[in-house]
């Protein structure tokens, strides 16, 4: 590569004052609009699991078929996530962000007019693509602009906006959905609402810095860096006049340089734990409100503890936001998904015995550990890559782990009748345990700063 002069000046590099700032009002105002998306995100998402239970009912005749929506939403998320880092890399993180908001929202409206299996299984595929393409730019968005200690804390918290949606999904689920055979259609009227949101994303968030290093723009990057230090309270650095940092162009992102040297090994183990976690997680929550009115329990009531389990995520986050600067990415991670392993496994038995204390119980911790695992996944998968790379490799470990998103709701059936939901929650607990391997194997990257 030949080097070319830029217009950064002799001093610090932007990169490295915005590591060195305190959390401002700025950067209040880049989490809150990145977590709003991701929000909506986790409220289409858990939205699904409570409309197809009641298509089981409403739709009696297709109810065979209903486990593939699931799965073509996942697999528009896989090449969502994978198509949408590259292109991250490419048009910039904003830009993404906002055009994936709107097409999941128009597609999630559209959905709502579905008049059968085959009609909604489309659309959930475009669904898919905007929501899997959104999430791993967002995590990357926000790791570029977050202050270097406690980066992994600003990216878990922008996660447990999840919790955030997911509540109100259920929310949705037991206060709408139930109200009449329709209640499907207007729970997906509601999540529509991301369409709206792009606007206000497009205008209002920055664009990462790096990225627009990366892309030569260095006069709008210096703005923005100026505007975080000004709501910092931190003067400009003052440099020598007349002289320039010299940098190399970045060479093109591909999925082949993940594999170049010292990336095989983190990008193989990012793969795994993302994979399993998405097995695990999304097999279970799916399926969850559909499990347990074939329990026994009543469609409302099965609801209620599914809103009950999810409220359980918000202190999962709490914790995983503290510990990941304490105990750092790799024992924070690990931890949680071999209490979610644990926890998997005494709900399988509890659906069983039919015991509502076992079952909340046991929902509870699965929901507090496995979502604690999601917010420190999201943490350090940007951080094992360069910038150049960052939203290629972010985007195709997420979309890795949505293949195991296609695979999970398929397996639910055929597992059950197997031997039940014991036999279904062991495999998913067993899935945990070699995700929480896999953890052990990245790098601990607590405290640096991100590789340019």
């Amino acid at each position: 590569m030949t080097p070319v002069p830029t217009s950064t000046p002799i001093g610090p590099t932007r990169s490295e004052r915005l590591d060195e700032l305190p959390f401002t009002s700025k950067h209040r105002r880049l989490l809150a609009g990145s977590g709003i998306g991701w929000a909506l995100d986790a409220l289409d998402v858990g939205l699904l699991s409570f409309v197809i239970a009641q298509l089981m009912t409403v739709w009696s005749d297709q109810a065979g078929q209903l486990a593939w929506v699931a799965s073509a939403g996942f697999a528009g998320m896989a090449i969502g996530a994978a198509v949408g880092g590259s292109l991250a890399d490419r048009l910039g993180r904003k830009t993404v962000f906002a055009l994936t908001l709107l097409l999941y929202g128009l597609a999630t409206g559209l959905s709502a007019l579905s008049w059968s299996v085959g009609v909604l299984l489309v659309l959930r595929f475009v669904v898919g693509l905007g929501l899997g393409s959104e999430l791993p730019v967002a995590s990357t968005l926000v790791s570029e602009f977050s202050p270097r200690r406690i980066r992994g804390r600003v990216v878990v918290l922008l996660e447990a906006f999840w919790a955030v949606g997911s509540i109100g999904a259920a929310l949705v689920g037991y206060l709408v959905i139930p109200t009449s055979d329709d209640g499907w259609r207007w729970a997906l009227v509601i999540g529509a609402a991301p369409a709206l949101y792009a606007v206000f994303v497009r205008l209002k968030m920055p664009e990462s810095v790096r990225f627009l290093e990366s892309r030569g723009r260095h006069d709008e990057a210096e703005r923005t860096v100026r505007g975080f230090e000004e709501a910092a309270g931190v003067a400009a650095p003052t440099v020598v006049a007349g002289e320039a940092r010299v940098v190399d162009r970045p060479a093109r992102a591909s999925v082949g340089r993940l594999f170049g040297a010292g990336m095989a090994r983190r990008t193989v183990a990012i793969w795994v734990v993302w994979f399993m976690t998405n097995f695990s997680y999304y097999g279970a929550f799916v399926w969850l409100p559909s499990l347990l009115v074939a329990a026994g329990f009543p469609l409302v009531r099965s609801f209620e503890y599914v809103l009950i389990i999810t409220l359980a995520q918000l202190p999962g986050y709490a914790a995983s936001a503290w510990l990941i600067e304490k105990w750092g990415r790799r024992g924070t991670l690990a931890t949680f998904l071999l209490g979610s392993a644990v926890a998997a496994v005494f709900f399988g038995f509890g659906a069983v015995s039919g015991s509502v204390a076992q079952i909340l119980v046991a929902g509870m911790a699965l929901s507090f550990f496995n979502l604690g695992a999601w917010g420190a996944l999201y943490a350090v998968t940007p951080e094992l890559y360069p910038t150049p790379l960052r939203g290629t490799g972010a985007g195709w470990a997420a979309g890795v782990g949505r293949i195991a998103s296609i695979a999970a709701p398929l397996s639910v059936p055929p597992l059950i009748a197997l031997g039940g939901p014991p036999t279904l929650f062991v495999v998913f607990g067993a899935v945990f345990v070699v995700g929480a391997v896999a953890a052990t194997m990245l790098p601990e990257l607590r405290g640096t700063r991100l590789a340019e």
